[in-house]
This record gives structure tokens, C-alpha cells and sequence, in this order.
């Protein structure tokens, strides 16, 4: 019995390997057009809580902590170098804010607003360019 050898068989090997090389950039694209779409939605929440929660420090450092997982989460998905970096940046930062009273607060939502506009800028040239 005689095997046949095909030339097909590495044409075959050869277009799965091209296949699944693609499929690598199409996840990439799909994991930066989820981080372009999360980044400023978790910036959007963040400070629209701590317009609300001035008044409750625990509360508003809380929600600094809770936004900086977020945005680690994003980071660590990211497939852009760039919004890599800066999602870890801000995290950094937001898990770097302590809030003890209402004067802590008041500096946290400035900051916040500050450092959250600069991200989000940071995030929207990665997303466009």
C-alpha cells in the first residue's frame, strides 16, 4: 500500500497559519475598540460620583478605588500600547488619592477633573490616530 503525499497538505498548514495570524489582528482591534469605548465611560461615572459625593469622603474614596480597578481591567486588556499606559497611569493616580474629610474631597474632585480630562485626551488620540 502506497501513501500518497499531497502538496496540499502544506498549502492547508500554510493557510491556517496565515488564518490564525489574522484572527490575532482582528482580537486586537476588537480589545482597543472596547478600551476606546470603557476608558471614557468609566471617567464619565467617576465624575459624575464625585459631584455626588462630596460630602461622604468614605464613599468618594471608595468609588477613586473602585475606578481604578476598572481602569487596571482596561489596561490590562488594552492591545494599545498607549492607552495601556495611560489607563495604568490613572489608576495609579486615582489609587493614590486618600479622602479623609470634606477639604480631601474637594481636592480629589479637582484632581480627578484635571488628570480624568488629560486621560481621556490621552485615550482619544490613541483611539483616532
Amino acid at each position: 500500500m502506497r501513501l500518497h503525499k499531497s502538496r496540499y497538505v502544506p498549502l492547508a498548514a500554510f493557510a491556517l497559519c496565515i488564518a490564525a495570524a489574522g484572527c490575532g489582528e482582528v482580537n486586537q482591534t476588537i480589545d482597543k475598540a472596547q478600551a476606546c469605548l470603557e476608558a471614557p465611560k468609566i471617567v464619565s461615572e467617576l465624575g459624575g460620583q464625585i459631584a455626588q459625593l462630596t460630602n461622604d469622603p468614605q464613599a468618594m474614596d471608595k468609588a477613586l478605588d473602585d475606578a481604578a480597578a476598572k481602569l487596571n481591567d482596561v489596561a490590562d486588556k488594552a492591545a494599545n500600547t498607549t492607552i495601556k499606559e495611560a489607563s495604568d497611569d490613572f489608576a495609579k493616580t486615582l489609587s493614590g488619592i486618600t479622602v479623609k474629610d470634606a477639604n480631601d474631597a474637594v481636592d480629589a474632585a479637582q484632581k480627578v477633573t484635571t488628570e480624568g480630562a488629560a486621560y481621556v485626551e490621552k485615550v482619544t488620540k490613541a483611539c483616532t490616530g
